[in-house]
């Protein structure tokens, strides 16, 4: 297949991955929000932090509001990061790449895009984003349903495969992301008190949760979860499991050359991470150092695949 062909899909998946994971993120800040008891400090700074956009948010707002962050996450066209602009930009790879996959899979896509196009403005209202943001989620799922069921499992689909594993690895190294900045030393042991219906809200943004209680009968602590979200080889949103994924899509294609023992590599360094006896400062340094190695996994499957130089 065509290199452009190649990378079109797997922006195609990465964007769409990208458009769930940020309703993920939003939805488990406002159910922790309602969850806690007033008077509990819980701002929404924090989820511009982890996505590292202060700079950009701060050009436009002055101070970091649920109504800024969400409209600035969810709605704004100019900021590249946003659900609505990384669903634009999913449809239009899907768009010029509609030879490749299922009818469906455009319909799909599109509808999705027009919902949110003619419901931007409901993302204010509290109740109103509440549903935005679920049928975002459900439009999501039905299309990775939708290629699982219908599309050949064949290099086309490796490509969808690589780039979705690569943004769900990064975005669940995010989401635990928030949970350590929020349970860092410096926050209030007000806060503290309320550790396990954080974890709870964690495991719930990943649809984590009976899966959690299935495999440990004792109560939501922060070691288990983390453990849990990083390590655990079955769950489909578990960094280990979106890397082995990765692995397995590396080995099915053509010329792979170095990536399969680089992939090794950033499963070691997964393995190796001991919640048990790292701070959560530390934590938040190893989660910072994890999005860089998937970074660099990125820069060099676009090296290998996509980036196509012109002979002298």
């Amino acid at each position: 297949m065509l290199s452009r062909s190649a990378e079109r899909l797997y922006w195609l998946a990465r964007y769409l991955e990208r458009t769930e994971n940020i309703a993920r993120l939003v939805n488990v800040h406002m159910n922790l929000l309602m969850d806690l008891p007033k008077g509990v400090e819980m701002g929404w700074r924090q989820l511009i932090s982890i996505n590292a956009s202060e700079q950009e948010f701060y050009k436009k707002n002055n101070v970091a509001t649920e109504r800024n962050v969400t409209r600035f996450l969810l709605a704004d066209q100019t900021y590249p990061g946003s659900l609505f602009s990384s669903l634009t930009a999913a449809r239009e790879n899907i768009r010029t790449s509609r030879e490749l996959l299922p009818d469906e899979a455009w319909e799909q896509v599109n509808e999705m895009y027009l919902f949110a196009k003619n419901n931007l403005e409901t993302v204010a209202n509290r109740r109103q984003r509440v549903i935005f943001l679920n049928e975002i989620l459900k439009g999501c799922q039905r299309f990775t349903g939708l290629l699982s069921g219908y599309m050949s499992h064949n290099h086309p689909y490796s490509f969808i495969r690589l780039g979705r594993n690569i943004e769900r690895a990064d975005m669940t190294s995010r989401i635990l992301d928030l949970a350590s900045l929020l349970l860092s030393e410096s926050r209030s042991d007000e806060v503290r008190q309320y550790e396990t219906i954080l974890w709870m809200n964690i495991l719930k943004a990943l649809n984590a949760l009976l899966m959690y209680r299935q495999q440990k009968h004792n109560r939501v602590n922060g070691d288990d979860v983390l453990n849990f979200l990083l390590q655990d080889t079955n769950l489909p949103r578990s960094v280990i499991c979106c890397i082995s994924e990765i692995s397995t899509c590396i080995n099915k294609l053509p010329n792979s050359h170095v990536l399969p023992a680089k992939v090794n590599e950033l499963e070691a360094y997964v393995k190796s991470i001991d919640s048990e006896n790292t701070t959560q400062i530390q934590l938040r340094g190893i989660l910072d150092d994890l999005q860089n190695k998937l970074g660099s996994l990125h820069n060099q499957i676009a090296d290998n695949w996509f980036l196509i130089s012109t002979p002298e």
